[in-house]
This record gives structure tokens, C-alpha cells and sequence, in this order.
């Protein structure tokens, strides 16, 4: 079964920085493109960014220049750096990986607040 555990979401300060990582584990199938999410109290869940399997990143308008997706292919694993934090970032933030065959499988989410 495809576990998703995602870490390092927490409470920093406007300006800081955070890195969230995602493992992905339990499929004998390599992830194809793999994403971040995020969701606010009482908004839609929109599109942070997304990485494709060859490493190409794409990103939401709201975060260019400010965050980076990663992925490290031999641990199923992928990262999102979050620099120049804002409030307006404070979210829940979910990993999203799109087997092929299995489909698009979500991580519980991890929490990232922002304190002005």
C-alpha cells in the first residue's frame, strides 16, 4: 500500500524559511510527476508546485521566486524550500505523487504557519 509521510511544516516568523519533505514508500512503481498543495481555513485547495519525473518544476503564481520544488528520485522523495514566508502562506500543505497504474495518491498534510 503507497504511504505518503509528510514532515516539516511548524510556525515561523514572516521572512523565514521552511522546508517540507515528502517520502513516498509501498509501491514497486516509480512516481511520476509529484506535487505540493495547500489549503487555508475556508479557501479552495490550489496548486502550490509541481515537479515532473525528469525534474522539471512548474509553480503557482503566489510562490514564484520564493519557494523551490525538489525531488530526490532514489528515495521517492520530494521537497518544497519555502523562503520569504508570508502570512498569507499559512496553510495546511499536502503532498500530492501521480503513479502510473495506481493514480494520484495525497500525504495527510502538515501544517505551516506564519506569524507576522
Amino acid at each position: 500500500q503507497v504511504q505518503l509521510v509528510e514532515s516539516g511544516g511548524g510556525l515561523v516568523q514572516a521572512g523565514g524559511s521552511l522546508r517540507l519533505s515528502c517520502a513516498a514508500s509501498g509501491s514497486i512503481l516509480s512516481p511520476n510527476a509529484m506535487a505540493w498543495y495547500r489549503q487555508a481555513p475556508g479557501k479552495q485547495r490550489e496548486l502550490v508546485a509541481t515537479i515532473t519525473s525528469a525534474g522539471s518544476p512548474n509553480y503557482g503564481d503566489s510562490v514564484k521566486g520564493r519557494f523551490t520544488i525538489s525531488r530526490d528520485n532514489a528515495k521517492n522523495t520530494v521537497y518544497l524550500q519555502m523562503n520569504s514566508l508570508k502570512p498569507e502562506d499559512t496553510a495546511v500543505y499536502y503532498c500530492n505523487v501521480v503513479y502510473p497504474i495506481y493514480g494520484s495518491r495525497w500525504g495527510q498534510g502538515t501544517q505551516v504557519t506564519v506569524s507576522s
